[in-house]
């Protein structure tokens, strides 16, 4: 069985799935993509039993026939070469593999695809769609907070709420929360899923910059993403996802709005001087002054700068992870953010000041208990 494809059209569509392939995989043959040539069509698979990811191409070709190729060697072969057609040629009794180029023969050995496991088919659900900027936006504005604790596997993923007209995206890792809206996107239908936060991770790296409709279907078990020649289908989290609506404190009075990268670059330089454990900043609010300040006892560093700011309410200190802080102000677009506070030990809300027509950004981050050491 023989076909013939662009060197780098192949390598380019090999490295848009390889995120799936890990190194010492529970089952040997995943160490491999999945071939199958049908009607001058190359289809390729790459799976973790978890999360497959399928992809096409065209190729010449007059055979059908499937074969399991070894990934490593394979991308490696296909970096090296340089843009120019190359044939494959596949014997399915002995799974070797022959790759010709314009001056260079290359052997390796194959493994047989019917070892390989089949991809889950995912019906049952009327499909959603969703723009690739869209669902890209939703994915980076949350995906920073999803937690890393295995012994909490509903917060290793990424909450997705389907209601008719909305559709949310919620991530935690019980420091912080993330609650992203979409009020563009209906889907017809309500529903809570907790897609994987590798799942997630893979799209967002393949999703085309320019506008494209991405197709979302589930079932009990599994969701299923599609756009152009691209396929990706993971198994969903079974657990319970924790009732984040309860966590959001409603009553906040008292409100500082401040011009976001001025707070950025001032958490920042302060943070260099916090302890390296807690890595604590304090913000003192009174008046139309924020000062923030961070001093870690250990080494005698401390430093302090005072901001301009709008503040309507007590006067008050209330200590922050710095990581935090930075990573949440780090994703929010608008010129200038709103920080809800209620009192010192009890979590703040960030949020842009003016928000977008078809998005809403909650974040919510725990306070630190202050050692008053001032």
């Amino acid at each position: 069985m023989k076909f013939i494809v662009s060197s780098s059209a192949l390598l380019k569509q090999l490295q848009s799935i390889n995120g799936v392939v890990t190194n010492n995989p529970v089952v040997p043959i995943l160490e491999n993509f999945l071939f199958e040539i049908e009607a001058g069509k190359l289809t390729i698979t790459a799976s973790d039993l978890e999360t497959s990811m399928i992809t096409e191409l065209p190729v010449e070709a007059r055979d059908t026939g499937r074969i399991a190729a070894p990934a490593r060697i394979l991308l490696d072969t296909l970096k090296n070469l340089p843009d120019q057609p190359v044939t494959f040629t596949l014997d399915e009794e002995t799974y070797t593999i022959e790759i010709s180029s314009a001056n260079g023969r290359y052997k390796l050995a194959g493994e047989n695809a019917a070892d390989f496991p089949r991809v889950p088919v995912v019906k049952g659900s009327a499909p959603i769609e969703m723009p690739s900027s869209s669902l890209a936006r939703a994915i980076n504005k949350t995906i920073f907070a999803v937690s890393t604790d295995e012994l909490r596997p509903a917060m290793t993923g990424i909450l997705v709420q389907l209601a008719d007209s909305q559709v949310t995206f919620v991530a935690t890792d019980g420091h912080r929360l993330l609650r992203y809206r979409r009020q563009d996107v209906g889907a017809g239908q309500t529903a809570n899923l907790i897609i994987p936060r590798k799942a997630f991770n893979l799209l967002k790296g393949t999703l085309p910059s320019e506008a494209t409709p991405v197709k979302m279907e589930f079932n009990q078990s599994n969701a299923f993403f599609s756009f152009n020649q691209m396929r990706l289908v993971c198994r969903l989290i079974d657990e319970r996802y924790p009732d984040y609506e309860n966590v959001i404190p409603v009553s906040n009075p008292n409100k500082l709005i401040i011009n976001r990268a001025e707070l950025l670059n001032s958490v920042r330089r302060i943070s260099i001087y916090s302890n390296k454990t807690t890595h604590q900043v304090r913000l003192r609010l009174a008046g139309s002054e924020l000062v923030v300040s961070a001093e870690d006892l250990d080494f005698s560093n401390e430093a302090k700068e005072t901001l301009t700011c709008q503040y309507d309410g007590e006067d008050m200190e209330i200590g922050f992870n710095a990581r935090f802080l930075l990573e949440m102000l780090s994703n929010i677009d608008s010129e200038e953010i709103t920080l809800e506070l209620s009192t010192p030990n009890r979590a703040g809300l960030l949020m842009p000041t003016t928000p977008d027509d078809n998005e809403s950004i909650l974040m919510l981050v725990m306070p630190v208990m202050l050692n008053n050491y001032v």
